[in-house]
């Protein structure tokens, strides 16, 4: 048992560093071409990034992009492997990795806390006067990237869970191929008729592992639940345990999906056209295109019993506490100034920007799959407001997965994940 769970936390790490990319890890920081040499000078912002996938390239042409609009100020973007993201912080920002402290910082909303706890940044507050202010994101992208009702970060997109489907299975198990269930029952119906076209056909193939730290908790949230609430872990209520067992019987009970599914199982099943929904995130985009599918994509169902709710995370512009000059801080503005207005790029990776002049402009609202990321923005919900969440919530996820490998009953792998997680919360 205690080799699952290290294996299980060594994987959880490394998916949750990617969670905005499908691409594989790139070694080594990489500078974007044609940005100036790093240094003190005021007019270069060294930008950290852990965009290695495939939409590295759309942060790359935004940065350059924004050098070529003007003289003044250049971005150096220095992107950093996934899976080493956080690590490479943590021995910079304390003065122990390679080269200059980084001016600005890409964070997941998740990480904020942590970061704002071990001192390492500062409120964004003197960036957001003039040309950028609050008003400029959207209302639930703001409170991503608080603590404790303090900015802390300028948005730059959220990125909830996302509902695909294979039109061409949907439509052989007898509904139209544009069919999107309204309700659980909806959906376990048309995942049972699916399942029932043979035993190479799977209606909602459910992972034991990742994404289940985007799924699971939107069913919590759909059932009007809450995983930590003022400090107290909340994995035995009522909502926590009726989202673990829903997920168990739509395995064991319904049949919709096989047993005993590996790390991107239902990912490679869905790609080879035999599972016909899959739960993932907006960074799937790329990969989808180029399989040549035909799928679609759509907000979440209500796979909960109660309200309309997505998990989600976000990115984040964190500015570290060792940026004070002046002149840097208005450098650093500008940047983000221009990000805000023409970050269309981003969007064109699949990820929805969180800035109004990009999601609310007509040429945004044209793209299909980017819209329907965007229509989850109103009801996302996030992690709990806690520092090291990844680390916190190892027990749920770990028990979770025993639970989905039908190796544990639904209650006393609650109890086991709660206590774990209290424990590590005091």
């Amino acid at each position: 048992m205690k080799k699952l769970y290290l294996l299980f936390t060594l994987v959880l790490a490394l998916v949750l560093s990617a969670c905005g990319n499908s691409g594989t890890p790139e070694e080594g920081a990489e500078s974007s071409e044609g940005s100036a040499a790093t240094g003190g000078d005021a007019s270069t912002v060294k930008l950290y990034a852990p965009f290695s996938g495939p939409d590295g390239e759309n942060m790359k042409q935004i940065v350059e992009d924004y050098n070529g609009s003007q003289e003044e100020t250049q971005v150096d973007l220095q992107i950093v492997p996934q899976t080493d993201y956080y690590t490479t912080l943590d021995l910079t920002l304390s003065g122990g990795g390679e080269g200059d402290q980084p001016d600005l910082m890409v964070m997941h909303g998740d990480q904020i806390q942590t970061y704002v706890e071990n001192g390492s940044l500062q409120e964004v507050a003197p960036l957001l006067d003039g040309d950028l202010n609050e008003e400029d994101y959207h209302e639930k992208a703001l409170t991503g990237a608080e603590h404790e009702g303090t900015l802390y970060g300028i948005p730059f997109d959220i990125h909830p869970l996302m509902y695909f489907w294979n039109k061409d299975l949907v439509e052989e198990a007898g509904y139209e191929p544009d069919f999107v269930p309204a309700d659980r029952d909806e959906f376990v119906e048309m995942t049972q008729a699916v399942s029932d076209l043979g035993d190479d056909k799977h209606g909602f193939v459910v992972p034991t592992l990742w994404p289940q730290q985007f799924i699971f908790p939107t069913i919590v949230y759909q059932n009007g639940g809450q995983l930590i609430a003022d400090g107290e872990v909340q994995y035995t209520s009522p909502e926590v345990t009726e989202a673990a067992q829903f997920l168990h019987d739509l395995i064991y009970e319904h049949q919709v999906s096989p047993t005993n599914v590996q790390q991107d199982g239902e990912l490679t099943l869905f790609l080879q056209g035999s599972n016909a929904v899959m739960l993932n995130g907006p960074w799937m985009m790329n990969q989808l295109e180029e399989s040549g599918l035909n799928y679609g994509v759509a907000p979440v169902p209500m796979l909960g019993t109660e309200q309309e709710a997505v998990f989600a995370n976000s990115h984040n512009f964190v500015l570290p506490t060792t940026v004070e000059d002046e002149a840097k801080m208005t450098a650093i503005k500008d940047f983000l100034g221009y990000v805000a207005e023409n970050s269309m790029e981003w969007a064109e990776s699949g990820q929805a920007p969180a800035a109004k002049a990009v999601y609310e402009s007509e040429e945004f609202q044209d793209m299909e799959f980017q819209s329907n990321v965007a229509e989850q923005f109103d009801y996302v919900q996030f992690a709990p407001e806690v520092a090291d969440w990844g680390p916190v919530s190892d027990p749920l996820f770990q028990n979770l997965n025993e639970v989905l490998l039908d190796e544990k009953e639904v209650e006393p792998a609650m109890e086991d994940a709660q206590q774990a997680s209290q424990s590590s919360l005091e």
